[in-house]
């Protein structure tokens, strides 16, 4: 097992305890806003299997039908993620309207907010190294899967502060009004990443800083009387494509731009190890 499948397989297990702890939590209290974080843990838990997957599918090497690879098996994961996250929230929301319209009571306040707290420190752990392998690997099924955990942190945190006030102050309506915004940050998460893994489905290049980055370091390695352009990046999973012209001059041998065009490759490659190059040569103009 790769270490991006590892790091999803520590997901699922963290998921699935977090899971039961907030239904019993949920259950005893009759808190819909603890309720309403195991749903949302409940699809944190079906995107971490899927995330779990896709890694192992885009490890694949190429074949007869994929030439390219599986890379965007990532993208398809990321994008199935983040509908599963609209979907909670839109659960979440009828959930806490029903709440306010026939408000229950709550109890057993200090186990609940024991429950959010510990789901906040434990996913703030696992978030963080989902992340660290995300970055390691450019892989955008585990940045996903991150960022659900990471939405948890915050939204456990507010349902812990939401308990309290309730605690302190018997108000029982600050319950669904937490799970409501617990919903809405949601809902804005689920739309950001569709749009960052549903990009590189219709290959859209990559974003405008990281295609400056990447020009610079061809810049930088160009020998003289060297130029390029009509430079185009865009990703496979956590793959990045790249082509460009490479202008030299027009009495060159075909050997020598040859070896100009493998430097460059082996300059790129150093930096964005999982990379596919391919260089069209011009002469340059007089």
């Amino acid at each position: 097992m790769n270490k991006k499948a590892k790091i999803a397989a520590i997901s699922i297990l963290s998921n699935t305890s977090l899971i039961l702890l907030k239904l019993i939590a949920g259950l005893i209290s009759g808190s819909v806003s603890i309720l309403s974080e195991a749903i949302h843990s409940s699809m944190d838990l079906l995107a971490s299997i899927i995330a779990f997957f896709a890694v192992k599918i885009s490890a694949k090497e190429p074949d007869r039908l994929h030439p390219y690879g599986h890379g965007k098996f990532e993208n398809i994961s990321g994008v199935l993620e983040g509908v599963l996250i609209l979907i909670a929230a839109i659960w979440i929301i009828y959930e806490a309207i029903l709440k306010l319209i026939h408000p229950e009571a709550i109890s057993h306040y200090a186990y609940g907010i024991a429950v959010m707290l510990f789901s906040a420190l434990v996913n703030t752990i696992v978030s963080s190294r989902l992340y660290k392998v995300a970055k390691e690997t450019n892989s955008i099924a585990l940045e996903a899967d991150a960022l659900h955990l990471k939405t948890d942190v915050y939204t456990s945190i507010g349902i812990a502060l939401g308990m309290g006030l309730i605690w302190l102050t018997g108000v029982e309506l600050f319950d669904p009004i937490f799970a409501l915004i617990v919903a809405f940050l949601i809902i804005r998460e689920s739309f950001v990443l569709i749009r960052k893994a549903f990009n590189p489905l219709l290959d859209a290049r990559v974003e405008q800083n990281e295609l400056d980055a990447i020009f610079d370091l061809i810049q930088k390695n160009l020998p003289e009387e060297t130029s390029i352009n009509d430079l185009r990046v865009r990703m496979n999973g956590s793959m990045y494509i790249l082509d460009f012209v490479l202008k030299v001059p027009p009495l060159i041998t075909v050997k020598a731009s040859h070896q100009i065009c493998d430097q460059l490759e082996f300059a790129i490659q150093k930096e964005y190890q999982q990379s596919d190059i391919q260089i069209h040569v011009e002469p340059k103009e007089d």
